[in-house]
């Protein structure tokens, strides 16, 4: 066969790799004059090292190609992110507390095993199946090689995706499925927990004990993978995800309260109550979460709360999972009404945070979003200012900051 038909096919992936942007144009560039499938073949040694053979090797690959749609979505932007209110009011839909109901009724044999086994509360277990699938409802209908091989042939994150492509031979070779069957998110999160490669390698069980580690059609094993999981990733058993509570008046809040755990106890000293007005726990720590500022919920989170968020590094998102778990189980709502209109828009949370950042402050990445890192820098901006640091930042705020109050 003549080389100048692969040629002309690495010669148009460089065109349109080229096309998607920047951030992609050197490793196009280096690889232009190779192509997908060359690309493929190179990966043999690193995987014949994990121990696949070449059979797992050679059927794995057959028919995948290169899939520029994948590539495209790393470029797609949000054009607004969700205040937190927005981003709940779809997570704990009624429809999703019900659908998790009717689940947690059908699986709750294998809920209790989790819990025994791992410690791990079982709303906590239903909020990240909710949220990550809908309860198995739709797990992602992607050919996890073909997009995590996209994404490592434009040398998308470094290695990250290589290192991912590798572990998912890995688990072909372990049988637990076959590679058509493995599918995922356009980005290789894999099956009703959403694990990517290397965290299925980590922590999926075989919890049904049917010989297989099955997270896309076992409920058991999505269910005890998710518990094993959480455990591993600091979940302390018997302590709950947190509460919504109440500052009592005049609560003279510090930085402290929302960045360094203290005991219970202590803020029960401060006057501090659970939103139904009762005690909080006797035993354990805990920290302020005031995602919204003063004028919103408030809640005390524990570690394992912290624990949560290695699932997926968002407030938003934890506090979706712990909310929709608790209704799951039979409690309301929350107490407190969220203050919407008063979130920034993309394009000022930006400039907040360009702002921020030149006063010397570390904002993290300036990406509109409200991060762990921008919570920070604003509680100790308003600390600067004599201001109750809650970490919001508000309209009033942002004027104040860009002098236009």
């Amino acid at each position: 066969m003549s080389a100048a038909g692969p040629l002309r096919r690495a010669l148009r992936f460089a065109l349109l790799l080229g096309a998607l942007g920047a951030p992609f144009s050197g490793a196009a560039a280096k690889d232009s004059g190779q192509g997908f499938q060359v690309f493929i073949a190179s990966l043999w040694p690193d995987a014949q090292a994990r121990g696949v053979a070449r059979a797992t090797f050679d059927t794995a690959f057959e028919g995948v190609a290169f899939d520029p749609r994948v590539v495209a979505r790393t470029k797609a932007q949000a054009e607004f992110v969700k205040p937190i209110w927005g981003y709940l009011a779809g997570a704990v839909s009624a429809d999703r507390v019900a659908r998790g109901e009717a689940k947690a009724a059908a699986e709750g044999t294998w809920l209790a095993k989790a819990k025994r086994a791992y410690g791990v509360d079982e709303g906590v277990v239903m909020g990240v199946w909710g949220l990550e699938t809908d309860f198995g409802g739709f797990a992602g209908s992607d050919n996890v090689l073909r997009s995590l091989a996209s994404l490592a042939f434009v040398h998308y994150r470094g290695d990250y995706f290589r290192g991912e492509l590798l572990a998912a031979l890995a688990i072909l070779q372990e049988g637990d499925i076959g590679p058509r069957d493995m599918k995922g998110s356009w980005a290789g999160a894999m099956g009703q927990t959403q694990f990517m490669p290397s965290s299925f390698l980590d922590y999926a069980v075989d919890f049904n004990g049917d010989g297989r580690r099955d997270i896309w059609a076992s409920p058991a094993d999505a269910i005890g993978s998710t518990a094993n999981y959480l455990k591993a990733h600091g979940w302390i058993a018997g302590e709950p995800w947190g509460m919504e509570v109440r500052l009592p008046a005049g609560f003279a809040l510090a930085d402290a309260d929302s960045s360094k755990l203290a005991p219970f106890g202590a803020f029960a000293a401060r006057g501090v109550r659970s939103a139904d007005g009762g005690a909080l726990p006797s035993a354990g720590d805990a920290e302020l979460l005031i995602p919204a500022g003063l004028g919103g919920p408030i809640f005390l989170v524990t570690a394992n709360f912290g624990a949560i968020k290695t699932y997926n590094n968002s407030t938003s998102y934890a506090l979706g999972v712990a909310l929709l778990g608790d209704r799951i189980e039979g409690g309301g709502g929350l107490t407190a009404r969220w203050p919407q209109g008063t979130a920034l828009s993309l394009a000022q949370m930006r400039d907040f945070q360009a702002r921020l950042q030149k006063k010397g402050y570390d904002v993290g990445k300036i990406d509109g979003k409200l991060g762990e890192s921008v919570r920070a820098a604003v509680r100790a901006w308003q600390t600067s200012l004599g201001l109750a640091p809650d970490g919001y930042p508000t309209p009033a705020l942002y004027r104040r900051l860009t002098g236009k109050s």
